[in-house]
Order: structure tokens, then C-alpha cells, then sequence
């Protein structure tokens, strides 16, 4: 049995020495640089992206477009044309230059009317390809069904597909398109109201130290009575009446302020990839962890009993005496059993030695997934554990 920390490990191979060295490296660089700025943890209550969506149509396709089953593009169409005075009834209408589109944009915080933004067009019904449309006159709505801006233009799309005698030829995905700067604001964003004397400060991952010390670094930079948490994720801020009229500058001091959030330890595994990654807080609790080194190899091949020479054999269907050529499929095991190696972790174990003896056992990153799997099970993992 090999102690950790009693015993000269044993030789790592390159590549485990390279981890070793790269996790040390990322553990001394995380302790040096601990502290984030405010707005890299939180963001002002308010000030947010909304999510815009609207139905229109794109033509000028070159007979890639919608076909007879989208019966919404036909309806859609005919609609239009009513629009313009002309009178064609959808089921009349056969289109094949033509698609229905669905146009979704964002629509960034402090947006004004008349900015541009762009929106990315995709195909709703059967069309093949959206290479050289153009997108109508499209409102874009919000949740609440406010129109907050129309888009308009060429479309650019990073594909293509071909298609003759039963052969397809496709790159990138050609049904879905942008069109830069095709939508125009018609309506100013929602904006909070600073005039009240008060902001609030929302945090990304809500946590109750996280949210004290965002209030303690606050009030050190800004004086007392400015900050407060309510609660695990909102901090509120009182804007001082000598900051009240200019509430823009206040906010950018208060955003640069230095705090070190807290996290709760955690490992991520992928089994997918066999991704591994851990929080700088991860403990473990006294335990031993043995890999094995079990190898089994199986070997097919194939046994021939090949007849004596003056019995008559050798035909498919034999010879004198019924002796004939018999082939047999058999396979060879071998079972192989290296020596393995068991490591005893003391209590309060922490990342670093964690990293250090799994490199020292040799364990790829599949096997890390299956030993964290069996130390949370065996309850020696003191920390929270995701599998993606």
C-alpha cells in the first residue's frame, strides 16, 4: 500500500507530468487572482436583453422554396396580395420562389428608435434552400406582443444545396440566414428607473456569502449605508443625493468595485467526452482508491481438421468412410492482471493532492468519471456532483 504523501511516488509518464505541472500552474494563478469586478458577477435589476420574434416571408428564391405542403406560405402569400388590392385565393397559389420564415433578434439593453440590429431568418415550412431571398417587411414583437421593430433586406446565408439525379450536395445548413442591420427600432428599449434613489443589484448565481460580501466590498468603496443584501441574489443600492444627478458615473464606480465570490465545491463530468472538471473547493474524506489493472484479450482464429492422406477426404462433401475437411471457429483468451496500486487519502484531502495521486495512479479521464461516480457513492466526495 502506498500512503500518499509518505512515499516517493512512483516515475509519471509525460503526459501526467504535464497535467500535474498545468494544474498547479491553474491553482496558483486562481489564488492569485481571486477578486472579479461587480459587473462580472451581478447586473443592474432592469437592464437586460429581450427576445424579439415575428412571422414574414422570404422570396426571390430560385425554385427552392416552399412546396405545396406548407399551406400557411400559400395563405400567407394571398394575404399579402389582398394587401396590395389583388384577390388570389391560396389554394390557386403555386409558389416555389417563395418561403415562410420565422425572424428572431435581440434587443440589447439602452437600445434607441432608429438604431439597427441585426436578425437571423429561418425556414418554418419545407423550403430546401434560402440562398439569394430577400425577407419582407417583418414586425418584431415582444413576449407581451409590443412591436418593437420591423426588419427588411438581403438575406446572407453560409450554405448551399445541389441537388441532380439523385444526388445531394449540402454545406453548412442553407435554410437559415442573417440579415446585418436588417431590423430598425421603433421604440426604445425598457429601461430601469434610476430616479427612485435606489438601484438593485442582481447576482448571476444567487449565494448567500457571495451576496454579503458584494454588500461589505460596497460599502468599504462607497461608504456606509450604500449597500444591503436583501436576499441570496439582490443586493440594493442607495444612489447618495450628491450622486443623484449623475447616476451613469455612480454606477460605473460601483461597477468596477473588487469582490471575491464564493462558490460551493463541485465536480462536472461529461461522460460523453470524459470531461472532468473540479472547483477549487472540492475535500475528500479518509478513503483508499485502488485502480486495477485488469487486461483480457481475445484472439479469434480458425481450426481446419484436415483428413489422412489415404482416407479419401478432403472433398466438401468427404470420402471413403465419411472422413472430410472441418473447419471450426475458436478464439483464444488471455487474461492479464498488472499490479495495483492503492492510494489513502487523509481527512480534509484537497484538490491539488486529489489531481496529484489520480496522476500517480495513471487514470484517464474516462476513468476519473467512473472513480468521482463510486467516491460520491461511497459518501468520501465532500462536494456537489453533476454529470452532464
Amino acid at each position: 500500500m502506498t500512503r500518499h504523501g509518505r512515499q516517493t511516488p512512483p516515475k509519471l509518464g509525460l503526459r501526467s507530468l504535464a497535467l500535474a505541472a498545468a494544474m498547479s500552474l491553474l491553482l496558483a494563478a486562481g489564488a492569485a487572482s481571486a477578486s472579479v469586478r461587480v459587473k462580472d458577477i451581478a447586473r443592474i435589476d432592469g437592464v437586460r436583453r429581450n427576445q424579439l420574434i415575428g412571422y414574414g416571408l422570404v422570396v426571390g428564391l430560385n425554385g427552392t422554396g416552399d412546396g405545396s405542403g406548407a399551406d400557411f406560405t400559400a395563405q400567407t402569400a394571398s394575404n399579402l396580395l389582398e394587401r396590395f388590392g389583388i384577390s388570389v385565393a391560396a389554394k390557386d397559389m403555386k409558389l416555389k420562389n417563395v418561403a415562410a420564415v420565422i425572424v428572431t433578434a435581440v434587443l440589447t439593453p439602452f437600445s434607441r428608435a432608429g438604431q439597427r440590429m441585426d436578425v437571423t431568418v429561418s425556414s418554418l415550412g419545407d423550403a430546401k434552400s434560402l440562398t439569394g431571398g430577400t425577407l419582407l417587411l417583418t414586425p418584431l414583437r415582444a413576449p407581451n406582443g409590443d412591436v418593437f421593430a420591423v426588419a427588411q433586406g438581403a438575406l446572407i446565408v453560409g450554405g448551399y444545396s445541389a441537388s441532380a439525379e439523385g444526388s445531394d450536395v449540402q454545406k453548412n445548413h442553407p435554410t437559415v440566414g442573417r440579415v446585418p442591420d436588417g431590423a430598425l427600432l421603433e421604440r426604445d428599449a425598457p429601461l430601469p428607473d434610476f430616479h427612485n434613489g435606489t438601484v438593485d443589484l442582481v447576482l448571476t448565481k444567487p449565494d448567500f456569502t457571495t451576496a454579503n460580501r458584494v454588500s461589505e466590498a460596497l460599502t468599504v468603496a462607497l461608504g456606509a449605508g450604500v449597500a444591503q443584501a436583501l436576499d441570496p441574489a439582490r443586493i440594493r443600492i442607495r444612489i447618495p443625493e450628491e450622486r443623484a444627478t449623475d447616476p451613469m458615473a455612480f454606477l460605473s464606480t460601483l461597477e468596477r468595485v473588487q469582490v471575491e465570490p464564493d462558490a460551493v465545491a463541485k465536480v462536472v463530468l461529461d461522460e460523453k467526452t470524459g470531461t472532468v472538471v473540479l472547483g477549487e473547493n472540492v475535500k475528500i474524506r479518509p478513503v483508499a482508491i485502488s485502480r486495477g489493472n485488469l487486461t483480457v484479450q481475445v484472439t479469434p482464429y480458425m481450426e481446419v481438421s484436415q483428413p489422412g492422406a489415404f482416407t479419401g477426404g478432403g472433398g466438401a462433401l468427404g470420402g471413403v468412410g465419411g472422413a472430410r475437411t472441418v473447419a471450426r471457429d475458436r478464439a483464444d483468451v488471455q487474461v492479464a492482471e498488472g499490479t495495483g496500486q492503492v492510494v489513502l487519502f487523509e481527512p480534509g484531502e484537497s484538490l491539488a493532492s486529489l489531481v496529484q495521486a489520480l496522476n500517480i495512479l495513471g487514470v484517464s479521464p474516462r476513468d476519473l468519471v467512473a472513480i468521482f461516480q463510486t467516491l460520491k457513492a461511497a459518501g468520501a466526495l465532500q462536494a456537489e456532483l453533476e454529470v452532464l
